[in-house]
């Protein structure tokens, strides 16, 4: 397992749209290793693929009930709303409010190559929509309602 580099507001490669992983490989499973360790190296609650610069529909969260792992995660349901602050390890010392929605359910795959479903609400709700925009190149600033702080 290794640290990545964490790409920042700026880098083209944040606003590119990721590629569905067709087969995990080795090389799937050691970006799964290598993200969750950076994301906690940094202290985050998420991170996707294009973060660490690669452009795979991969995403990892915890929002500190255990390390949840996605592969091509999909946003097949939501229901209602909430209005929080959001952060952003791409975009060190900012923040913003955005409307997501309250619950939230993705469809993926595990590292094993199985179909799970995971549904949330409240944080984790908002880390899966916060993270499966990356993976379209979309950044919570672009759904910021108000001032974003710290830019």
């Amino acid at each position: 397992m290794a640290i990545r580099q964490i790409r920042t507001n700026g880098d083209e490669i944040l606003r590119k749209k990721s590629k569905e992983v067709k087969e995990i490989t080795p090389s799937v499973i050691t970006l799964l290793d290598d993200m969750a360790e950076t994301m906690y190296e940094a202290n985050g609650v998420g991170l996707a693929a294009p973060q660490v610069g690669v452009l795979k529909r991969v995403v990892v969260i915890d929002i500190g009930e255990g390390l949840i792992e996605l592969i091509n995660p999909v946003v097949v349901e939501t229901k209602g709303s909430q209005i929080g602050s959001e952060g952003c390890l791409s975009i060190p010392g900012a923040c913003a409010d955005v409307d997501r929605p309250e619950y939230v359910k993705v469809e993926a795959l595990n590292r094993d190559g199985e179909k799970i479903v995971v549904e949330g609400t409240e944080l984790l709700a908002v880390a899966l929509c916060h993270e499966t925009d990356h993976l379209d190149g979309v950044l919570y600033i672009d759904k910021a309602i108000g001032e974003i702080e710290g830019i």
